[in-house]
């Protein structure tokens, strides 16, 4: 159905911006800030429980892409932000640890991780340094594709994009990775079921490939505590006059005066926009509006998955030295993350957050619970020096409602932003991006930005 019409004789009051976002994930904050570089107006719309939880909620588990010229390192300079705030990204020689039964693997530089595999009996030395080498190729060819691929349109079709010569490389998964003994197999399935960003599906192999080898220049992230890159982002669209409004209570999606905006249950204000964004997973905003209510753009059947996160404090003297910021675990119950944040005005705790995704066949307080289980089994002499903060999920704006795209339609290809034939609406599909991890969030909101601005003018 069409968004409701909302007359100015119906007594409420519109407000009005250039572009209103509804969401408040990585992507959005991106497209916010491009357009507000470019002179528009923009107002983003969160909710109110995303909004004031932990701030390391809303980070992504690896920072890919901050060094040597990658996209998060290319997009920071693209949004101007201060060298203060980039030089708050250091670098680290482990990139994040894969841990399994008798096995504690750290994964980061090239030379650093095939030595690892010889060492823990995972491959032999050849067969290593081969896969790290072929990786490494694979991954720097579906960079340089990232960094020249448009990724979105408006209206026109196009097909989608095929694996493509990249110098003597061929793009997507090399044999050495596709074709892997079991044992390294699941090594490499771990770390990209840890890094995507879909709820069930495996990320094509030009996905796969960059997943694997974004790693291969070690790691990165925040020596201290907040703000991390999302507050860092937020900023940036407050410092080009962008606006945020924040959300507790549900609301509408109408049309006054021929342009799409947010009506709020009881009351008489409308935030209407040139054009409006959805940047919140659409199968969430579409539990949220009323049947009678919903558009057509939001009537979608897809697969999707919750990454269930639990938000421990627990005293920095038991977190073992050797382990990594961020671990990825690995056993029977599947894969699940670790990360931890450090706290600046009390250094003696840290914050550990543990996340996995949901298996439906299972309450979600019993899998919450394992994976408290399997994050203290990584800290042997916890005794009481653990706590666990609880945490208030939001409804709509979630960034760990996960979703697979229709179709099996992603990355490579062009997405079409366009959401609504007579409107001007579009929608920042995170699923068609999915597959390549944060770095797709940061490429779906800088190219969205891009475009955008232009039919702005």
């Amino acid at each position: 159905m069409p968004l409701p019409v909302v007359a100015k004789q119906d007594g409420a009051r519109a407000r009005h911006w250039d572009a209103v976002i509804v969401g408040s994930n990585v992507s959005a904050l991106v497209l916010a800030a491009r357009l507000g570089m470019a002179g528009h107006r923009v107002l983003v719309v969160e909710e109110e429980s995303a909004r004031t939880g932990f701030p390391g909620l809303r980070e992504p588990f690896f920072l890919s892409g901050s060094r040597d010229q990658g996209l998060l390192d290319k997009s920071l300079r693209e949004l101007t932000l201060s060298l203060i705030d980039r030089r708050r990204i250091k670098e680290e020689d482990v990139a994040l640890q894969l841990v399994g039964k008798n096995l504690r693997v750290d994964i980061g530089a090239a030379e650093l991780t095939a030595e690892e595999f010889v060492s823990w009996g995972v491959c032999k030395p050849e067969v290593a340094h081969q896969l790290v080498r072929s990786v490494f190729e694979a991954s720097e060819a579906e960079r340089k594709a990232m960094l020249g691929n448009s990724l979105v349109r408006v209206g026109r079709r196009i097909g989608r994009g095929k694996p493509a010569i990249e110098g003597s490389h061929r793009r997507g998964l090399p044999a050495e990775a596709a074709k892997a003994e079991p044992t390294v197999a699941r090594l490499l399935d771990a770390q990209v079921r840890a890094l995507s960003n879909l709820a069930t599906a495996k990320p094509g192999p030009e996905s796969q490939a960059r997943l694997l080898g974004c790693v291969l220049r070690g790691g990165a992230g925040f020596a201290g505590g907040p703000p991390w890159l999302h507050e860092i982002l937020r900023q940036r669209v407050e410092s080009v006059f962008g606006e945020f409004r924040t959300l507790s209570r549900n609301f509408r999606l109408v049309s006054v005066m021929n342009q799409p905006g947010i009506a709020i249950h009881g009351n008489f204000e409308i935030w209407a926009g040139r054009m409006l964004i959805v940047a919140s997973p659409p199968t969430a905003l579409a539990q949220m509006i009323e049947p009678g209510d919903r558009p057509d753009f939001l009537q979608l059947s897809r697969t999707t998955r919750r990454r269930l996160c639990v938000h421990l404090r627990v005293k920095r003297r038991i977190v073992p030295e050797a382990m990594s910021n961020r671990v990825v675990m690995m056993d029977e119950s599947g894969v699940a993350t670790l990360s931890i944040f450090p706290r600046d005005h009390d250094p003696k705790f840290v914050d550990v957050l543990v996340r996995g995704i949901e298996n439906n066949g299972i309450e979600h307080a019993v899998q919450e619970q394992q994976l408290v289980d399997r994050a203290l089994a990584l800290m042997p002499f916890h005794g009481d020096d653990v706590e666990r903060i609880p945490i208030k999920t939001p409804v709509w704006d979630d960034d760990h409602l996960l979703e697979d795209p229709a179709n099996n339609a992603c990355w490579p290809g062009e997405l079409d932003l366009r959401a609504d034939s007579k409107l001007p609406i579009y929608m920042l599909d995170r699923s068609w991006v999915a597959g390549l991890g944060f770095e797709g969030d940061m490429l779906l909101g800088l190219r969205a930005g891009e475009l955008l601005q232009k039919d702005l003018r």
